[in-house]
Order: structure tokens, then C-alpha cells, then sequence
């Protein structure tokens, strides 16, 4: 018997959610509304569609910088948020704006900064970032530390910066951590870093945690660390999992390949046309999971989908429900 399971977990975020309401909430104001977006609102193509019939136009950085003159448009700063220089732009062509930046990544923004005005205070210090390079989020967190801030996406890009003097190993340091960044990898860089620095000191672990020179910061939105763990469960407890998400994704990526380290059947999909039968065993139990940027409705078509193709199949029977 093969069913199918939808992971209750999966779905937009709080700042996704939010963003498209007040995007929804402007756009219903009229047949002409029209609502600039810079950059995907949301790394979901099928969600693109549907906001874009609603009157949602997407455009990118080179867009921006193109204008000439916005007076009387109005523009949407997703949830990812932006470096004070876009908003500074937006204000001089004529953008009247609707900041829909996370609470979460508006926190972070305002603690780096704080961290970065304090180091140059002190004269000395550096401020590290875990996140993906290029990634719309970090190039905002950058943009609080006038660009100052090294970014690292791994163990061995730090240890690379590191053997550049990039990284120093000898001065004041703050890490923080992209909000959709896998927990535990966080930790494990951190840690390394730790132990780089006390080896690089003359130092134990230990003595080197009383000299405080590195400050660990705890920036990981809690709904998705949150997600992780639930995610490997639902990942463990289920024979193939179909993970659906944007391939531009950073968070996407990040939960598939928690799925994929679980459980070797999983699969990548933008849309249910991509699903395969032979991904398929008669008794299989399916679990159809997403990303932050993923919808629900999305997910609830994916596994309709499952359905739909095997039930020419005569001997299997089907259920579908909210795991």
C-alpha cells in the first residue's frame, strides 16, 4: 500500500508569509496596482506566477541601478532584507517603500552593526559571517560592516581565509550566522574556529575561552533550526521523500541535503511534473516536504500528484494526510 504524508512543518516562514501578505494586501488595491519587488520575493517559480498575475513585477540589482526616475512607484524589500545603500537609492529615485525585511534578519542587521561600530571603536577586531556567498540576506548583513565583513560558507573557505590572513587569528572576532544556515554546521565551524584560534594563542580550548577574544553569536532563526530537527525525523520515518523547492533555494538546499544524509531516497523537484514512477515501490510510504520558500499549496498539488500517477497501478491503495 503506498501513502502519502505532508510534512505540517514545511511551508513559508513567518517573514515569507508576511512579506506576500503585505504584497497581496497592496496589489488587491486596485486593477492598475502595480508593485516593484527587488529580487524574488520568494525562491518558489510557481509562487513568482501567481504574484506576478496579481501584478507583481520582479526586478534585479541591474534593474535598480538602471532607473532613471521611480517618482510615484513603489517598491518591496523582501524578506531577505537589504544593505543601507539600496534604501538610500530607492529614497533618491522616488520609491515610495514597503520594508518588508524579517524581524529576525532586521535583528540580526542592527546587532552586526552595533559589533561593527564597537570593534572600530576599539581600534581593533573582525567580524566573520557563516552564509552563502552572493546570497541576497548576507549581502544586506555585509552591507552593516561597509563591506568589512569576510564571509565564509564552510570549514575549508574559513581555512582558506585564514591562510590568506583574511581571517586573523589574533584579534577580537564575531561570528554570526545567516538565519537559514544549518544549525549543526554552525556549530562545527565555530568550533574549528575556537580551536584554530587557541592553537594559534599557545593555548588549550579551555584558556582560551577565559581570554574572550571570540564571541559566538546565536543567529539562527529558531523556526528553522527548529524545522531541522523535526525534518530528520520526518526524513527517517519515511521510505522516499520528495522535497519540493526552488533549485535558487539557499534554505532549500540546506533542508534536502539534511533529507538526502537520512535518507537516501530523496528527491529534488521544482514542480510534481518531475516526478517520476520509477522513483516508485508498491508499499512505499511518501513524505512530501519543502522549503521556507515553498509553499503549502505546492506541496498539497505534489502529493495529489503521487496519487494521481500510480493509481493505474491496480494493486496499490492510496491515502493522503498532514503528517
Amino acid at each position: 500500500m503506498i501513502t502519502v504524508d505532508i510534512d505540517k512543518n514545511s511551508g513559508f516562514c513567518a517573514g515569507v508569509i508576511r512579506a506576500i501578505g503585505k504584497a497581496e494586501e497592496f496589489l488587491a488595491g486596485g486593477d492598475d496596482s502595480r508593485l516593484y519587488s527587488l529580487g524574488a520575493i520568494v525562491h518558489n517559480d510557481s509562487e513568482l506566477e501567481r504574484l506576478s498575475g496579481k501584478g507583481l513585477v520582479t526586478i534585479d540589482k541591474d534593474d535598480f541601478d538602471e532607473m532613471v526616475n521611480a517618482e510615484g512607484e513603489v517598491l518591496l524589500i523582501r524578506a531577505h532584507g537589504e544593505p543601507p545603500q539600496t534604501y538610500e537609492r530607492a529614497a533618491a529615485l522616488g520609491f515610495q517603500v514597503i520594508d518588508c525585511t524579517c524581524p529576525v534578519v532586521l535583528k540580526l542587521q542592527q546587532r552586526i552593526k552595533e559589533s561593527y561600530m564597537r570593534q572600530k571603536e576599539n581600534g581593533s577586531g573582525q567580524i566573520i559571517i557563516f552564509g552563502k556567498t552572493g546570497h541576497a540576506e548576507v549581502l544586506g548583513l555585509i552591507g552593516q560592516t561597509d563591506g568589512n565583513a569576510v564571509v565564509v560558507e564552510d570549514i575549508p573557505m574559513m581555512e582558506e581565509a585564514i591562510a590568506a590572513g583574511k581571517i586573523r587569528l589574533d584579534v577580537p572576532t564575531e561570528v554570526f550566522s545567516q538565519t537559514t544556515k544549518s544549525p549543526a554546521e554552525y556549530k562545527s565551524l565555530c568550533s574549528r574556529l575556537e580551536e584554530d584560534m587557541a592553537r594559534f594563542n599557545e593555548l588549550s580550548v579551555e584558556r582560551f575561552k577565559g581570554r574572550e577574544m571570540l564571541s559566538i553569536h546565536d543567529t539562527i532563526c529558531s523556526q528553522v533550526a527548529t524545522r531541522h530537527e523535526r525534518l530528520s525525523k520526518f526524513a527517517m520515518d519515511h521510505d522516499l521523500i520528495i522535497f519540493v523547492a526552488g533549485k535558487a533555494s539557499s534554505n532549500g538546499k540546506v533542508l534536502c541535503d539534511l533529507c538526502k544524509s537520512l535518507n537516501i531516497r530523496t528527491y529534488h523537484i521544482d514542480s510534481p511534473g518531475e516526478i517520476k514512477r520509477e522513483w516508485f515501490r508498491a508499499d512505499d510510504r511518501v513524505g512530501i516536504c519543502g522549503a521556507t520558500s515553498t509553499p503549502k499549496w505546492l506541496l498539497e498539488e505534489t502529493a495529489a500528484h503521487v496519487l494521481e500517477f500510480n493509481k493505474y497501478v491496480p494493486e496499490w491503495e492510496e491515502t493522503f494526510k498532514i503528517w
